[in-house]
């Protein structure tokens, strides 16, 4: 077969490669963008068996020899968690989250001032965007990855009332190695149940959400951050806009 053969047949195939191409695209983005709301819309009744954060930590830790090799959470209703800890979450995390629909917009203008005066650029990522984060997404800060968290974060605003959403988080958040959710957070860091945790205790778990494997909860860092969210938390979250 002679070469100018060989390019015509493969000239004559690009139309239904085109046409393929066009339908697996068109597959892909549906999936992507209707997917979503079918794996959220059920988490109204049921908690998620499993997050991305956890596949990732079971990983690490099968390949550095711990035990368990997957990390330890006892999922419970909201009734079984202190609204201590619901509290001082929100204090540390999200002080705005029953006012924003999932992206705090003042914290984010709050977080490019403190940029541009030369400090380090904080995260300004709302409750909701760690939601979305922590059960659907892989590792990286790459603008797909970013875009992509944004409209999960919206189908969650969608599908899911704040209080739930709210539940969603407490049961998934980490704080420790291989320790996932405030039920096995209280038990391991304080020999409780999440149900009886006081304000102290609570804010100790909260202060350390931003870096759980490094700091512990009775550590010092806890100790200096729970300060200033015990100071937050004598004041409701706000649920309206002053």
């Amino acid at each position: 077969m002679t070469a100018p053969t060989r390019t015509a047949r493969f000239r004559a195939k690009l139309p239904a490669l085109a046409r393929r191409a066009r339908r697996w695209s068109l597959i892909i983005t549906a999936a992507l963008v209707v997917g979503p709301f079918a794996l959220i819309l059920p988490l109204n009744f049921v908690q998620p068996a499993t997050t991305m954060v956890m596949l990732r930590r079971a990983v690490q830790r099968t390949a550095a020899g711990k035990k368990p090799r997957y990390p330890r959470r006892d999922v419970v209703g909201r009734d079984e968690i202190s609204p201590y800890l619901r509290r001082a979450v929100l204090a540390s995390e999200d002080d705005r989250f029953y006012l924003h629909f999932g992206f705090d917009v003042e914290e984010i203008q709050n977080a490019l001032e403190r940029a541009r005066r030369g400090r380090r650029l904080r995260g300004a990522s709302t409750i909701t965007q760690q939601v979305a984060k922590n059960l659907f997404l892989w590792e990286g800060r790459s603008f797909i990855r970013k875009g992509y968290e944004a409209y999960l974060t919206v189908v969650l605003e969608i599908c899911l009332p704040k209080d739930r959403i709210l539940d969603l988080y407490l049961n998934l958040a980490e704080w420790g190695d291989g320790v996932f959710g405030a039920e096995m957070a209280a038990r391991i860091h304080f020999r409780k149940s999440a149900k009886s945790l006081t304000r102290e205790e609570a804010a100790r778990l909260a202060a350390v959400l931003p870096s759980p494997v490094r700091w512990s909860p009775n550590g010092a860092v806890a100790t200096r951050r729970s300060a200033g969210i015990l100071e937050k938390m004598r004041y409701a979250a706000p649920r309206e806009a002053p």
